[in-house]
């Protein structure tokens, strides 16, 4: 199976002025979350690089070969029905062209980039002309979510992040991510950035509606769905040994 949802179609799921709640993309890491996902009836998925990173028996961080990655990534697309966008951490040191021949090989319709590597914020002028890059390879056919770490190893400030967002959207973004800006900096974010933000929902902790009416236009999971099912699996082994 194989999605038919041109990634401008997928970009139009992300205009909420008109719902009650976000777009909620839960992250998946093989066909067998991504066909529970579909079947729950979400209209979109996302993966998550930590993941499937983990069911690919390495550590999140760049660490897995690219070839891995996108055949895992190949794997869930044709499990599903359903547009599908990758978090793709980095690029794996691939050139934007290849990054985009791969997403669309793989039969994706976007993707996360990030704006650091090795826990080191990249230069954002430098990231902005990379991006741009990855933008004039793929044309409309890809929805790029330009992910935004300075909450994650940056200086945790609203100003960076919004001045970071604005050289990434004139470079081609779509959707900015924010990832792990605390919940009473998504106002002044999501103000101050004129694209879709995309907002992470820690399970247990906060609520797809709950960031929507923060600003949050798209909402997804990260790795904890996986880190979930991860625990519930340690503790049926436990069970099963005693």
């Amino acid at each position: 199976m194989a999605t038919t949802m041109s990634a401008g179609e997928f970009l139009a799921l992300h205009d909420r002025t008109e719902h009650p709640d976000p777009l909620v993309l839960p992250n998946a890491w093989d066909a067998v979350s991504a066909r529970a996902l579909a079947d729950a009836g979400f209209a979109a998925l996302s993966t998550s690089s930590v993941a499937v990173a983990a069911v690919l028996g390495y550590r999140d961080g760049g660490d897995t070969p690219a070839d891995e990655m996108f055949g895992a990534l190949k794997r869930i697309t044709r499990a599903v029905d359903v547009p599908v966008t990758a978090d793709i951490e980095a690029g794996y040191g691939l050139a934007p062209a290849e990054i985009v021949e791969r997403l669309l090989d793989a039969g994706l319709v976007g993707c996360n980039l990030e704006d650091s590597v090795d826990r080191q914020l990249k230069d954002p002028d430098e990231h902005a002309d990379w991006l741009s890059q990855v933008r004039a390879a793929a044309g409309d056919r890809l929805v790029l979510n330009a992910r935004v770490d300075t909450f994650l190893v940056g200086d945790r400030s609203v100003e960076d992040a919004v001045k970071r967002a604005a050289l990434y959207i004139d470079a081609g973004a779509d959707v900015i991510y924010p990832i792990f800006a605390p919940e009473s900096a998504l106002p002044e974010l999501t103000s101050g950035i004129p694209r879709p933000v995309n907002a992470v929902c820690i399970l247990g902790q906060s609520t797809p509606a709950h960031l929507h009416t923060l600003g949050a236009s798209r909402v997804t999971y990260g790795g904890s769905l996986q880190f979930h099912i991860a625990n519930e699996i340690t503790a049926l082994a436990q069970r099963i040994a005693q």
